[in-house]
């Protein structure tokens, strides 16, 4: 488990593999993977990309929930995987002759979703291979409009209850930004990525192995371009992850030591679960 900024990250993500991004604090994950085991109790699950490797454990996912008399998931899902999606599970219900009870709901770039932890939900468009969404999570707070930062306490309720006066302005903060699958251009195009607190951002390829050019044609992110951007990055903290399977957890902090600028290298931490190490 990791703590990034004071959000608590449970993942897992190899690229090609699986991908699963839990936030337990905020009972969501990001796409779903196989299904691991923790995720069964991620009562929301917001999904980029219809690959198998982000989306393969839907189905069992809500009937694992469903076998443990949980509530059944609401699931956030691209709108033009909707139709395919349905399908998969009618087809499902047919083989597994259950209901498998979930909540389906459509969402894209310019919609907005408030979960059930308070935040709200905004996709944004990444640029994979195939149709690919990412999603802001923003905090909603009051805050006391500056003309009445100097009046007591009551008198700011006299004004709010008596009187009917808004005292207050809603502000917002980007606290998480996931961006899927996508090429670098997500962090060029979408403010929200490079300003979120906590940014997680793939980065499948680190080295000459598979050149940025290749890396791009798959629609991926290549270490070498994100230190080419490397003063875009505004965030408290990065979560990289989606690293091919073909590295190992040291030639990764490596790389990443070896690569990235110390104002960077100090934000950044690689997720290397399923590379022969722990996060770190």
């Amino acid at each position: 488990m990791l703590n990034l900024k004071g959000i608590a990250v449970d993942a897992i993500s190899i690229g090609g593999l699986e991908t699963c991004i839990q936030l337990p604090g905020f009972d969501l994950a990001f796409d779903i993977g196989r299904c691991p085991g923790s995720s069964v109790h991620r009562n929301t699950v917001l999904f980029t990309h219809a690959h198998i490797d982000h989306m393969g454990g839907i189905t069992w996912h809500s009937a694992t929930r469903s076998l443990m008399n949980l509530t059944p998931p609401t699931y956030l899902v691209p709108t033009e995987n909707v139709e395919a999606i349905e399908a998969l599970f009618a087809a499902a219900r047919r083989l597994d002759h259950s209901e498998l009870p979930h909540s389906l709901v459509p969402v894209g770039p310019g919609d907005e979703h408030r979960l059930a932890c308070g935040l709200v939900a905004r996709p944004f468009r990444s640029v994979h291979v195939v149709p690919c969404q990412g999603y802001a999570l923003w905090q909603q707070k009051k805050k006391l409009k500056p003309e009445y930062s100097g009046l007591s306490g009551p008198e700011i309720r006299d004004l709010r209850v008596v009187r009917g006066v808004e005292v207050t302005d809603t502000v917002e903060e980007p606290v998480v930004a996931f961006c899927g699958d996508t090429r670098i251009e997500v962090l060029q195009r979408e403010s929200v990525v490079r300003e979120a607190r906590v940014l997680i951002l793939e980065c499948t390829f680190i080295d000459d192995r598979v050149s940025v050019e290749k890396c791009r044609e798959r629609g991926h992110v290549h270490l070498d371009e994100i230190v080419k951007h490397a003063d875009l990055f505004e965030n408290e903290a990065i979560l990289l992850t989606h690293f091919s399977a073909r590295y190992q957890a040291d030639e990764i902090q490596k790389a990443l030591d070896e690569k990235l600028p110390p104002s960077l290298r100090d934000r950044v931490t690689p997720l290397l679960n399923g590379h022969g190490g722990v996060d770190g």
